[in-house]
């Protein structure tokens, strides 16, 4: 079962989009789309290979994937389900199409740090059946596609109402601030490392632009884009709760929210602890003797000043 109860809570909420009669045909057809994908693209490779690293190529595409399928088979007021198509899409491509650059470039013959990293988890927790696990955490990113990361989509697409909310455009807002810090972090980090290939020098550490203020300002910017979603779909699961009369209804709405909340604890966690900061640092700190002074004046996470 230790293998097996990571699955549970997505699960869980691969059901709660079933039982909801308003996403209940969108959300079959993202699960199975899902786990094609995720098989095709991530499960056999690694099964050949036993490489995890793979499954950095199916979960922004499964982000594409939830985008056109919100397009092709929401019933909500048009406009709404455009921006929210649109907006999955371009998470999903930003990080899609490098994805596939660096597999055609070689990068994907080794195995990426941060799942080197899983490995020393598995241990520490006694998962021996490596390939097993490598599987089931393939499985567990698949399964979030198809349930609490399409939550935001899936609500904000049902909504019929013409009327926006302040809170859609607050959302809106803080998406595109957000896309755009990640992609300013993402091409600083990428011109610094250029500079320093060009200067010869090796094993530096990128404190230059955003990275001054969070070690992580990719990673930061990628949490508020979620977090963005999940305020623009406030108005819209506040207006599906209130058609609801009965109190079974009602309850699975309110779980449904509970749910969409939840998404932004998942990012953070991830990001954070599981293939973000925590992996990431503990590679930095064994390649870049300097990267322990950056640890004691930066932020970690949250931007902020110098300490």
């Amino acid at each position: 079962m230790k293998y097996i109860n990571p699955l549970l809570p997505f699960i869980f909420g691969c059901v709660l989009l079933i039982l909801e009669p308003a996403m209940s045909r969108l959300a079959v057809i993202n699960l199975g789309g899902q786990i094609v994908l995720f098989i095709l693209i991530a499960c056999i490779p690694a099964y050949k290979t036993g490489r995890m690293s793979y499954v950095d190529i199916a979960w922004p595409w499964g982000l594409v994937l939830i985008g056109i399928l919100t397009y092709t088979y929401s019933n909500g007021h048009w406009l709404r389900v455009l921006i929210i198509s649109v907006a999955y899409i371009f998470i999903g491509l930003r990080m899609g199409l490098g994805a596939l650059n660096m597999w055609k470039s070689g990068w994907f013959n080794t195995e990426f740090p941060r799942y080197q990293y899983q490995r020393r988890r598995w241990e520490k927790s006694g998962k021996t059946n490596v390939s097993l696990v490598i599987q089931v955490d393939i499985l567990i990113q698949g399964l979030a596609n198809a349930s609490f990361l399409a939550f935001p989509a899936f609500i904000i697409a049902a909504n019929p109402q013409a009327h926006v909310s302040i809170f859609e455009i607050i959302g809106i807002v803080i998406w595109m601030a957000a896309f755009v810090m990640e992609s300013i972090a993402d091409g600083q980090k990428l011109m610094f490392l250029k500079q320093m290939k060009k200067s010869g020098l090796k094993n530096k550490v990128c404190n230059i632009g955003l990275w001054s203020y969070s070690r992580h300002p990719n990673y930061f910017a990628e949490w508020m884009v979620w977090n963005a979603l999940i305020i623009a779909a406030v108005p819209s699961w506040f207006y599906k709760m209130t058609l609801h009369q009965s109190h079974s209804n009602l309850a699975l709405w309110v779980l449904i929210g509970i749910g969409l909340l939840f998404v932004s604890r998942i990012m953070y966690l991830t990001l954070v602890y599981l293939t973000g900061a925590k992996p990431a640092e503990f590679y930095s700190l064994l390649k870049r003797p300097e990267y322990k002074d950056y640890q004691q004046s930066t932020n970690v996470f949250f931007p902020g000043p110098k300490k």
